[in-house]
Parts: C-alpha cells; sequence; structure tokens
C-alpha cells in the first residue's frame, strides 16, 4: 500500500474520518494501531509477526530494566533487546550477503564452498521500526525516559503508519508523550497537513518518477561507456531523484500524522543547500543521521578523544550508515566516500571556519560534486559500472544517451538546486504558511493536477523501500 496509490488514498481517508469522528482518546488510539498494523499487512501479514515481537521484546525489557537497579542487570537487558533487534535485521537482511562473502573467502584461500542459496525476502520497513523501537530500550537504560508506557501505546509508537515503512525515524521521546492526551482538531492544522500531502506526492509522482527517473535510469543501465553530458546528467538526475522521492515520502508521513494530530520531525532539509559535509549530513535523512550520531558517533567517543580516534568515529560511522542501506560493498563505498570527506573537512578546520562568501560558494560546489560522485557509488549495480560512469564524468569518450527528458530534468535539477541554496534555512510549512491563501490554493492545485496527469504510468516503489 504506497502513499502514491489509490488504495492508501481510500484507506487514509476512512482512517482520518473514523479517527476525527471518535470522541473517546483510548478508541482513537485503538484505531491507529489497528490500522497500522492492516497498513502494514497489506505487504505481508506474516510480517507483522515481527513487529510485535520486537514490540513485545522492548516493552517487556524496558519495564523490567525500570524495575532493578542492578548494572549488570540492566545490560544483560539491554544486550537482550539489542540481539534480537539486530538479529532479526542482520537475518533478513545480510544472511545472502554474509554467506557469499564467506565463499569468496575460503575460495581465496583455496578452498571451494559453495553458499546455500535462502530465498530470504526483506520485510518492508524493517531497518527503520528496529532503530525506532531500540530508541526507547536505550534511552530507558541511559536515564533519559524514566517511565513506562502502556503496551497499547508504546505499540502505536512502534507502528504508527505513516512514517512506518520509510521514516522519518522518531524517538520514543519524541512521539510517546504525544499520546497521553488527545490532540484537538484543527482546521489549520488539518489543511497544512493535506498541503503537505500533495507537495510530498507531486515530489515522488511528477519530479522523481516522471521527471528525472527515467534520465537516470537510462544513463545507469546503459552497458557502454557513456559520454561526459550523459554521465553528469544522469548522475544529477539520480541525485535529484533519491531526494524528491524520499523527501516526498517523509512529507507525506508529516503531513498525514499531522492531519491526525501528531506531530513527527521534519527528515529533510535543502540537503543539496549544505555549505559542508557535516552541513549536508545535518540537512539530509535528519531522522537516520542523529540516531547514528546519538547511538553511534557519541558512544564510540564522538570528537571528545585524539584527532585519529575522531577520525575513526567518524569513518566508522558512517561504514555502518553505508551498510544499513544495503549488503553491497556499494554502500560500504559510498559511506567509505562521506567518511573520508567528513575526516578532510575536519583536518582542514572546515567544519567550523567562517569563510569568505566567494570561497563558501566554492567549498559548496565541491560539497555538490563530491555527493554526487559518491551517489554513482549508490546507484551503480557493480564497482565496474560506477568506475566507468566516473571516468566518463571526468571528461573520457563514450556514447550519448538521449530520451528526449533531458530538458525537463534539466529544469528540475537546476530549479532543485536554486531553490535548496537561496531557501536553505525555510522549512517547507514556513514556506507555505507566508503565501497568501489564493497563490498558495492556486500552487497546490496545479501540483494536484499534475499528479493526477502523470500518475498511472510506470509504479515505481519508493527507493528506500528497499533498505
Amino acid at each position: 500500500m504506497q502513499f502514491d496509490s489509490l488504495t492508501f488514498l481510500v484507506f487514509f481517508a476512512i482512517v482520518l474520518f473514523a479517527f476525527w469522528s471518535l470522541h473517546d482518546w483510548s478508541a482513537r488510539k485503538n484505531l491507529l494501531l489497528a490500522a497500522s498494523y492492516v497498513f502494514y499487512a497489506a505487504w505481508n501479514p506474516l510480517y507483522v509477526g515481527l513487529i510485535l515481537l520486537s514490540t513485545l521484546v522492548d516493552w517487556c525489557v524496558a519495564g523490567r530494566m525500570l524495575l532493578t537497579r542492578s548494572v549488570l542487570q540492566r545490560r544483560l537487558l539491554l544486550l537482550a533487546s539489542l540481539v534480537v533487534n539486530l538479529g532479526l535485521l542482520a537475518y533478513f537482511k545480510y544472511t545472502n550477503f554474509l554467506l557469499d562473502v564467506s565463499g569468496d573467502l575460503l575460495a581465496a584461500f583455496g578452498v571451494t564452498y559453495q553458499p546455500p542459496a535462502y530465498d530470504i525476502v526483506l520485510p518492508v520497513g524493517i531497518s527503520f521500526y528496529t532503530f525506532q523501537t531500540l530508541s526507547y530500550t536505550i534511552d530507558i537504560y541511559r536515564g533519559k525516559l524514566d517511565r513506562h508506557w502502556s503496551l497499547r501505546d508504546f505499540a502505536l509508537f512502534v507502528s504508527f503508519f505513516p512514517q512506518l515503512v520509510a521514516g522519518p525515524i522518531v524517538r520514543a521521546a519524541h512521539f510517546l508523550p504525544q499520546t497521553e492526551r488527545p490532540p484537538v482538531f484543527s482546521r489549520d492544522a488539518l489543511g497544512m497537513g493535506l498541503a503537505l500531502v500533495a507537495c510530498g506526492l507531486f515530489m515522488k509522482v511528477v519530479l522523481a518518477d516522471a521527471f528525472v527517473a527515467p534520465v537516470a535510469d537510462a544513463v545507469f543501465a546503459e552497458s557502454t561507456r557513456v559520454g561526459f553530458f550523459s554521465a553528469w546528467i544522469g548522475t544529477l538526475s539520480f541525485g535529484a531523484q533519491i531526494f524528491f522521492d524520499f523527501a516526498g515520502y517523509s512529507t507525506i508521513a508529516i503531513g498525514t500524522a499531522a492531519c491526525l494530530g501528531f506531530n513527527i520531525p521534519d527528515n529533510f532539509q535543502k540537503p543539496y543547500g549544505a555549505q559542508g559535509f557535516s552541513d549536508f549530513w545535518s540537512r539530509w535523512h535528519i531522522s537516520l543521521s542523529t540516531w547514528f550520531r546519538d547511538y553511534l558517533y557519541i558512544p564510540l567517543g564522538g570528537n571528545r578523544g585524539t584527532t585519529w580516534t575522531t577520525y575513526r568515529n567518524l569513518m566508522l560511522t558512517m561504514l555502518v550508515a553505508g551498510f544499513w542501506h544495503g549488503a553491497s560493498w556499494m554502500f560500504l563505498i559510498w559511506g567509505f566516500v562521506h567518511g573520508a570527506m567528513l575526516m578532510l573537512e575536519r583536518a582542514a578546520g572546515l567544519h567550523a571556519v567562517v569563510m569568505p562568501p566567494v570561497a563558501r560558494a566554492i567549498y559548496a560546489f565541491f560539497v555538490l560534486v563530491m555527493v554526487h560522485v559518491a551517489w554513482v557509488f549508490f546507484r551503480s549495480s557493480d564497482m565496474a559500472g560506477a568506475l566507468e560512469m566516473l571516468d566518463a564524468m571526468t571528461g573520457a569518450a563514450g556514447d550519448s544517451v538521449y530520451t528526449g527528458r533531458e530538458p525537463f530534468a534539466l529544469l528540475v535539477i537546476v530549479g532543485m538546486l536554486a531553490y535548496h541554496s537561496v531557501f536553505r534555512h525555510a522549512r517547507l510549512q514556513d514556506t507555505l504558511l507566508a503565501m497568501r491563501p489564493l497563490p498558495r490554493g492556486l500552487l497546490l492545485g496545479a501540483m494536484l493536477l499534475l499528479v493526477f496527469l502523470y500518475s498511472g504510468g510506470d509504479e515505481r516503489s519508493f527507493i528506500y523501500f528497499q533498505f
């Protein structure tokens, strides 16, 4: 049940009407919990059991953790939560990859080993809700949460359907307090929520799927070496595609949650307007980058140790972030590139220095180029294809790939980069609120019209569903 499907729109309309028709807060939460499980079961009913397992384990672990003062018991309880949740994630996401790697390693030593072929289907959203539920047990272990919520409220936090499948990854400390008292219906909040849904659908259906994805797919699918222009337009198109695809999902998630009276934090903030690599990661997939910062980078020591330990912590964090995206060497290389750039930025002191406008613009351009160089590894299926693409991007001769949609893709890319640079500090909600009602209504109406005109073609899943 995708956000850009008619099925979801009907589903959401029914849930929204029923939610605000009920007066009892407990009944509303029961409705949302049931709707969330139905939403997830639309992909595979059996995998609802995995969410239930993670929910029950972490709820029991957290409750027991609050009842004991023994440091050893608390550590063992936290370990149990980590083993169950990360064990499930590792089995479904990395088993085949690890078996293949073990076969390659044994072959290097002359041992022939054919790994068994397991047909393991990755449960959609498992990478997201695993990190979400772990935030509860870790924060209770650290003393940042000092109370235990009911099983029903905790289950709603883990499975809340607007952001269940692809985030944003919401912290327990942010979401659970919202379950304590019923939201008050507001036409303004409902209107803003629906406006965000319209914007998110426009990003996904029109900008990502219709305008830039065909160009990116054609270039990266080309078996022969592509030319300079084709390589750059294809890579820039993928950069725009993955932004509009994922930011579109997050915007719809935030909008649907707002319609139901819940607040979900922003997940993107004009990332291609970043003026440094640290700045980029404060703007791209914010819920994931802050999760790794708080639960991996800082526990490793952050920047509190020596210079080399800081570099180590940066690189380890980005490698894990890359591997989180999928069981592939290409994602590890993508993480390595970003880790290396963060290290170089810190070594040069560029993460903290105030630069003159011209120098800042030059560095921002360099950051944009390197982010897209990293996207080549993220998008390519193997190292040979990635190296050929990078070779073409440096000017090596190759064949042109022309789909006829390049002018539209260029228009979207230039508009996106300009918007991110000029409005890098403005939230989408604030931009919409700053507009007068008539122009805002006409803009949203035009977006919905384009969504209608461009829907019904090739159906594309959201890119982050695979992670």
